[in-house]
C-alpha cells in the first residue's frame, strides 16, 4: 500500500482504478442527527463576503467581465483567487472570480453573438484563426445536416439541440486524481493506448486518437495545478488535498468546455473517508472540515460560461447544472449517507440558499430517518433540493452513479451521455392533423400526410396519424443527434473529462421530449369530448373548440394517464429502431428546463384548449391548474410513467405546495413531506423538485425583486434565483399549480 493510503482498507481499488470499491471498503455510514454541524469560519466569511459583493455587481451587469485575449483551455490562465490569504480551496476558471472565457471550438458565430450582447470585441488573432484555419463544431454540424433536420430545427419541432453550444452531460470521475494521482492515471492510459492494436479500423483509430488527447489533458491538469503551487502527480495525502485534487479535475473540465451541464458527480462518501481518517488522527477539526466544504462549494457557485441571448432564453437563470449527487444506498441496501452528506447540504445554511451546486438527494426507503427529516427541513427552508429515486436507479447503474444535468443517471467514469435537448410532441400532433404543415409558419415540414378535414376530430384517425408522424419525427431526430455528436467529438471533444473515464465507455444517446401533458390532454379531449378544428384559408387547424368534459392528466385518472404513457412508449420504441453514433444506447427524458416557455411560444393552439403561444407545463408535470384533485393525485399520475423500460434519461416533476398544506408546525410539515416523498417513490416514480412556498411570495418577488435577492426556487430539474428569470418565465412559474391540499 502507498504511504498516502495509510490506514485505508485494502481492496480491488489498490490494484486497478476502482473508486467505487475504495468507497465501499472504507466509508463510515452516519445514522445520527445534524447536531454536529458548525457555522462558517472567519476565512470563509471573508471569501464569501467578497463573492456576494461581486455577485450583486454581476446581477446588475448580467456579465461581470470577459477575457477576450485567451481561448478557454485547461492551462490557459494564470492562477486566480478570490481572497488569496483566506482561500482554503483554490482555483478559478480564469484569473479572476466571475470573469468568463471565450470558447470558440463550439462555434465562432456564437462567440460573436455572445460578445456583441455585452459590448466586447474578440482578439483579432483568435478571430483570424477560427475563420481561416480552424473549423468549429457548429460549422461541421451545418455542413452535414440534412434538409429535414434544418426544417425541423427552424420551426421548433426540434429545439435546444446542442449544435450551437457545448453538449455537456459528461461527468469525469474527478475523485480519481485524489485517490491515484495524475501520474498513475497517465500510466494507465498509456497502457490502454498500447493495447488498442491492429486491425486499425475506424473505431480503433478514433479511440487511439481520443486516448492520446486524454493523456495530454492529464499533463495539462498537472501543469494547471502547479500554477497554484500544488503537485498532483501523486495521491492526496490528507483530507484538504483530497478535496483540492478532486476540484482541480473539475476545474479543468469547466476551463476546457462550456458544456450545457457540467455536473460534479458524487463526492460525499469519498470525501468523508479522508475526513474521518484525519479526524481520528487529530489532524483536523470539525470546523476545519466544514471550512473546506464551504469553500469548495463557493468555487462551484462561481462557475460561469459565456452564452448567447438565445441560449439564455431557453435555459434562463444562467444555470451551469453543477449537479452534486448526495446520499443513496449500497447494493446491499446499506445507507451511503455520511457526515459529509450533511456538510454539503449545510452550505445552504452557511452560505445562504443558492441554485448551484444543484443539490440532488438520492432517495431510498433505506435512508436513515434522521437524514430524510433533515433534507425535508432544508427543502422547506430553502427550496434548493431535488430528489431522485435511488431504488429504481441503483439496480440499473450500481451504487456508484451520479446525476448529469438535471435528472439523468450514469455510472461515474464508466458511462457518458450524448445530450440531445427536446422534441416538441405537441407540434408533432398538430402536424399529424395538418398534413405535416407547421401551424405557425405554414411551411411544409414533413411530407406524406394528408390534412385532416373532419368537422369533429375522430380519435382513432388522429391517433393513427399521430403515431405515424412520431415514426417520421424519430428518424429526423436520430439523424440530428448522430450528426451533432460526430462533429462534437471531431471539433470540441472533452479531453480532460474523458481522461477521467475508463478508456472503453458505454455511451447513452439522451433524447428528450416536451409537451407531454398537452398531448395527453389533447388526445383525451378528442377521445372523450368533441373537438372541432378552426381552420384558416389554407385548411390549417389554428384553433380548436371543445364541447363537453374530458379527463385531464394529473388527477390519477387512468383514462388519460395511460395516453401519456402510450405516447412515450411509442416514441421511445421508434427512437430505438435507429442506429446511434458510436453504438450509443438510446434513452429518453421528459424534461423541459425553463424552455417550456419557449416551446409554447413556437407552438399553435392545441386540441386540449391551450392557446397559441402559451407555455407548456414543465417536464412531466400536468398543465397548470388542471391537477385539481390534490397533491397525491397529481404525484400518482406522474408516477405511472415508466422509468425503467422507457424513460431512463429521466422523468422530471416539479412540485409546489403551500406550507400550510403540509401542516401548521415545522415538525408536522417535515413529517408530512417525508411521507409524501416516501409514498411517491415507492410507486417507482423517478424525480421530484420540491418547492414549499406561497404563490403570493413569488408575485411580490416579481414586483419587488430587491426584497428577495436570495429567493431560490426549483423550476424543472434545476434551481434558479427567481430574480434571474425573465418576466415571462416568472409569470409562467407563478401560474403553475400550488397545491393547497394533500
Amino acid at each position: 500500500m502507498r504511504e498516502e493510503w495509510n490506514l485505508f482498507q485494502d481492496g480491488i481499488w489498490t490494484k486497478e482504478i476502482n473508486v467505487s470499491d475504495f468507497i465501499l471498503n472504507n466509508y463510515k455510514k452516519y445514522d445520527g442527527t445534524e447536531e454536529f454541524l458548525v457555522g462558517t469560519t472567519d476565512k470563509t466569511k471573508s471569501v464569501w463576503n467578497k463573492c456576494t459583493s461581486l455577485l450583486k455587481e454581476e446581477l446588475e451587469k448580467k456579465v461581470l467581465d470577459i477575457d477576450t485575449e485567451h481561448m478557454s483551455a485547461i492551462d490557459a490562465f494564470e492562477a486566480g483567487y478570490i481572497n488569496e490569504q483566506d482561500d482554503v480551496i483554490v482555483g478559478l476558471q480564469t484569473d479572476a472570480p466571475l470573469k468568463r472565457s471565450v470558447n470558440p471550438y463550439g462555434g465562432i458565430r456564437m462567440v460573436y453573438q455572445e460578445l456583441d450582447a455585452y459590448g466586447y470585441k474578440l482578439n483579432e488573432h483568435v478571430d483570424t484563426y477560427f475563420n481561416k484555419y480552424r473549423k468549429t463544431h457548429n460549422q461541421g454540424v451545418f455542413d452535414a445536416y440534412p434538409t429535414s433536420v434544418k426544417k425541423a430545427r427552424h420551426v421548433g419541432l426540434l429545439t435546444g439541440l446542442p449544435d450551437a453550444y457545448g453538449r455537456g452531460r459528461i461527468i469525469g470521475d474527478y475523485r480519481r486524481i485524489a485517490l491515484y494521482g495524475i501520474d498513475f492515471l497517465i500510466e494507465q492510459k498509456k497502457k490502454d493506448f498500447e493495447a488498442l492494436d491492429s486491425p486499425m479500423t475506424e473505431k480503433t483509430i478514433q479511440l487511439k486518437e481520443d486516448v492520446s488527447g486524454q493523456i495530454r489533458a492529464l499533463e495539462e491538469i498537472k501543469s494547471m495545478a502547479k500554477r497554484y503551487g500544488f503537485d498532483i502527480s501523486n495521491p492526496a495525502k490528507n483530507a484538504r488535498e483530497a478535496v483540492q485534487w478532486t476540484y482541480f479535475g473539475y476545474l479543468a473540465a469547466v476551463k476546457e468546455n462550456n458544456g450545457a451541464a457540467m455536473s460534479l458527480g458524487r463526492v460525499d462518501a469519498f470525501f468523508d473517508i479522508y475526513f474521518e481518517r484525519d479526524l481520528k488522527a487529530g489532524f483536523i477539526t470539525e470546523s476545519e472540515i466544514q471550512e473546506i466544504i464551504d469553500q469548495f462549494v463557493i468555487k462551484l457557485r462561481l462557475v460561469r460560461h459565456l452564452r448567447t441571448p438565445d441560449y439564455d432564453e431557453l435555459f434562463s437563470g444562467d444555470p451551469t447544472w453543477v449537479t452534486a449527487s448526495i446520499g443513496g444506498v449500497t447494493e446491499q441496501n446499506e445507507s451511503l449517507v455520511t457526515k459529509t452528506s450533511y456538510r454539503i447540504l449545510h452550505t445552504l445554511t452557511n452560505l445562504d440558499p443558492a441554485p448551484e451546486p444543484n443539490m440532488t438527494v438520492l432517495w431510498s426507503e433505506y435512508l436513515p430517518e434522521t437524514f430524510k427529516k433533515y433534507c425535508a427541513r432544508m427543502s422547506i427552508e430553502t427550496d434548493a433540493i431535488q430528489y431522485e429515486n435511488d431504488d429504481i436507479m441503483r439496480p440499473l447503474y450500481g451504487s456508484d452513479y451520479a446525476i448529469a444535468c438535471c435528472v439523468s443517471a450514469m455510472r461515474i467514469g464508466r458511462d457518458m451521455q450524448f445530450f440531445g435537448a427536446r422534441c416538441n410532441l405537441v407540434k408533432a400532433l398538430l402536424y399529424s392533423i395538418n398534413g405535416g404543415v407547421d401551424e405557425v409558419k405554414n411551411d411544409l415540414v414533413i411530407e406524406g400526410f394528408d390534412k385532416n378535414t373532419d368537422e369533429i376530430l375522430d380519435y382513432d384517425k388522429v391517433h393513427d396519424a399521430y403515431f405515424k408522424m412520431l415514426e417520421k419525427v424519430a428518424t429526423i431526430y436520430s439523424d440530428a443527434m448522430n450528426v451533432i455528436h460526430y462533429m462534437h467529438d471531431k471539433y470540441a471533444y472533452e479531453y480532460s473529462q474523458m481522461a477521467l473515464h475508463d478508456t472503453v465507455v458505454r455511451r447513452l444517446m439522451a433524447y428528450g421530449v416536451a409537451g407531454l401533458s398537452v398531448v395527453a390532454d389533447s388526445l383525451s379531449a378528442i377521445k372523450y369530448a368533441k373537438v372541432r378544428p378552426v381552420r384558416n384559408e389554407l385548411g390549417i387547424a389554428v384553433d380548436f373548440l371543445i364541447e363537453g368534459e374530458f379527463p385531464k392528466y394529473g388527477n390519477d385518472d387512468d383514462r388519460v394517464d395511460s395516453l401519456a404513457k402510450e405516447v412515450l412508449e411509442k416514441f421511445y420504441h421508434e427512437l430505438q429502431s435507429h442506429a446511434c453514433y458510436r453504438e450509443a444506447v438510446p434513452t429518453l427524458s421528459v424534461l423541459t428546463i425553463t424552455s417550456n416557455v419557449v416551446y409554447g411560444s413556437k407552438t399553435g393552439s392545441s386540441p386540449d384548449g391551450r392557446k397559441k403561444g402559451e407555455p407548456f407545463a414543465p417536464g412531466a408535470n400536468p398543465m397548470h391548474g388542471r391537477d385539481m384533485s390534490g397533491a397525491i393525485a397529481a404525484l400518482n399520475s406522474v408516477a405511472k410513467l415508466d422509468y425503467t423500460s422507457c424513460c431512463r434519461d429521466g422523468i422530471s416533476n416539479t412540485f409546489s405546495i403551500i406550507p400550510s398544506s403540509l401542516g401548521h408546525s415545522k415538525e408536522e410539515q417535515i413529517e408530512n413531506l417525508v411521507s409524501l416523498l416516501d409514498g411517491y417513490f415507492i410507486q417507482n416514480a423517478h424525480h421530484l423538485n420540491v418547492n414549499v412556498l406561497n404563490r403570493e411570495t413569488l408575485i411580490d418577488a416579481m414586483n419587488n425583486p430587491s426584497k428577495y435577492p436570495l429567493l431560490t426556487i426549483r423550476v424543472s430539474g434545476y434551481a434558479v434565483r427567481f430574480n434571474r428569470l425573465t418576466r415571462k418565465q416568472q409569470e409562467e412559474v407563478i401560474s403553475r399549480t400550488f397545491h393547497e391540499r394533500i
